[in-house]
Parts: C-alpha cells; sequence; structure tokens
C-alpha cells in the first residue's frame, strides 16, 4: 500500500519497512565495493525508469486533477513498473542481451529505497495515487491501536471424559 494507508500495525510495517532497509543496505553496500566498475549511464537510466514509467505520469495526472480520481491506467502503469517480477525480468533481459554488471544493482536499490525508506508499496485503486489518510484505514488503526476487535485467546477448557 502506502505509508499511510496499510492493513499492518505500525510494528509490523515498521519491521517489514526494516526488511526493505537490509536489502538496500546489501544492494548499496555491493554497488559502492565494485563502484569502480559501475557504467555510470547504464546504472542511472536502470535506476529512473521506473519512476520515469512508473511514476512521473500518475503524479502529473494526481496534480493535474486536484484531488479527485484518475484513470486506473497510471495504478497499473506504478504497480508494473515496481514490481519485483518486472524488475528481474529487466535485470534478466539485460544480463543476458547485454551483460550481467553491477550497474544492475540500481534496480534494486531503487526498490528496497522505495519500501524501506519511503513506506511505498504497491498501489491499490481504492486509495489516492498520491498518499492521503483513507479514512477505513484510519478507523482500522484506531481499532488496531485500541484493541477493539482483537480476538482474544479461548480459554482452556478440560476435556470431556467419554463416559
Amino acid at each position: 500500500m502506502d505509508a499511510v494507508n496499510r492493513f499492518e500495525t505500525p510494528t509490523t510495517f515498521g519491521l517489514l519497512r526494516a526488511e526493505y532497509c537490509v536489502g538496500l543496505a546489501l544492494s548499496a553496500g555491493l554497488f559502492l565495493w565494485h563502484l569502480d566498475e559501475v557504467r555510470w549511464p547504464v546504472a542511472l537510466a536502470l535506476f529512473a525508469y521506473i519512476d520515469l514509467i512508473g511514476y512521473l505520469p500518475g503524479a502529473l495526472a494526481h496534480r493535474r486533477a486536484a484531488g479527485g480520481g484518475i484513470p486506473r491506467v497510471y495504478y497499473v502503469l506504478y504497480n508494473t513498473m515496481h514490481s519485483w517480477l518486472t524488475a528481474g525480468a529487466v535485470v534478466a533481459l539485460w544480463a543476458w542481451l547485454v551483460r550481467p554488471e553491477w550497474a544492475l544493482l540500481a534496480v534494486p536499490i531503487h526498490l528496497c529505497g522505495d519500501r524501506g525508506l519511503l513506506g511505498n508499496f504497491l498501489k491499490p485503486f481504492a486509495v489516492a495515487f498520491e498518499p492521503k489518510p483513507h479514512p477505513a484505514f484510519v478507523r482500522l488503526e484506531n481499532d488496531l491501536q485500541s484493541g477493539a476487535g482483537a480476538q482474544r485467546p479461548r480459554e482452556a477448557r478440560p476435556a470431556r471424559s467419554a463416559t
């Protein structure tokens, strides 16, 4: 989802983001370790294509709509370009058709940074393109924080005898 509309509690969302920060640190560490071998035009293009195709068109449409809805195609573009499936296909095709290279780490750096640092995950059609609290998620978060609706474990009951 996004940083303000999530099904997770703040703790589980923080843990999920922390996992992506570890992925970011590993990817960035390898990238920096091999910095002298990185082809910068390739790295910059691989980092940028995700948002040039997937985010900027939707962000512009969202701003033009001035708070109104935007066509679903912008969500599909965002989700497609920010998907690990698409990223894996791009990296695999590049490695096969061009060559494996350290610049390819720009892709996981981008995706892990989006998820770990910014808290941005895939966008469902039911929420605003740019993060804005949805009333249903505000209620959910309030319920989660207050413990409302939480299932409590059943008390242990003695087993019935078979007499």
